[in-house]
């Protein structure tokens, strides 16, 4: 016997009319097809987890979503999944009735073969974060000066990336020449004495 929660029946219960069909009939379709499916909330709407989570469905003011977690990674039968981040209407555009489904049979199709990625705990890849420094790029009379200057060169060196930039922008966001030399100057003798651009504002 399926187990439902009573958060999704009151979510179901306070959307607009047009969505309460197309909820509950999706909610019916998840239970067919995966009957030891959980539900819960997650980010103030339907969820269903089996082995993590599965898809989940959303009422909107005028249309419903419905979205697979691991939808990359899908076989497409008939090719109705909209690309994974070109929408964000769910993975079958902007649903306002349930005739926006595809057949019963297809949708429980797609539902299977989410709960078969879980059930066989086949991970999403995601991009690694780049961990290579970014390149500044420092004007060069700010780099004669610095050459000039041991301990401020040191500092500068020394500095994250984040505060080397927020140096070398507001030297370079200067509307003149003269504006961007006292500036150079300025950052050279605050760098000398270990300060941080906005060492002023620094409690």
């Amino acid at each position: 016997m399926a187990i439902k929660d009573k958060r999704i029946d009151s979510y179901i219960t306070k959307s607009a009319d047009f969505a309460k069909p197309v909820l509950s009939h999706l909610r019916k379709l998840v239970h067919r097809a995966c009957p030891d499916v959980v539900e819960t909330m997650k980010w103030s709407f339907p969820h269903f987890d089996y082995h993590g989570i599965m898809c989940s469905m959303a009422a909107f003011k005028q249309h419903c979503a419905f979205g697979f977690w691991k939808a990359a990674l899908m076989e497409d039968y008939v090719k109705v999944l909209n690309p994974a981040g070109k929408t964000a209407m769910g993975h079958f555009g902007q649903l306002k009735s349930t005739k926006d489904l595809p057949s019963d049979k297809i949708l429980m199709q797609y539902i299977r073969e989410a709960a078969r990625l879980n059930e066989e705990g086949v991970k999403l890849f995601r991009k690694p974060k780049p961990t290579a420094r970014k390149k500044l790029i420092v004007p060069i009379d700010f780099k004669k000066s610095l050459a000039k200057n041991k301990q401020a060169q040191e500092t500068f060196d020394g500095f994250s990336y984040a505060n080397q930039k927020e140096y070398v922008e507001w030297i370079t966001e200067a509307k003149t020449d003269a504006t961007q030399l006292r500036r150079i100057t300025t950052t050279i003798e605050w760098l000398a004495e270990g300060k941080i651009r906005n060492w002023k504002y620094v409690r």
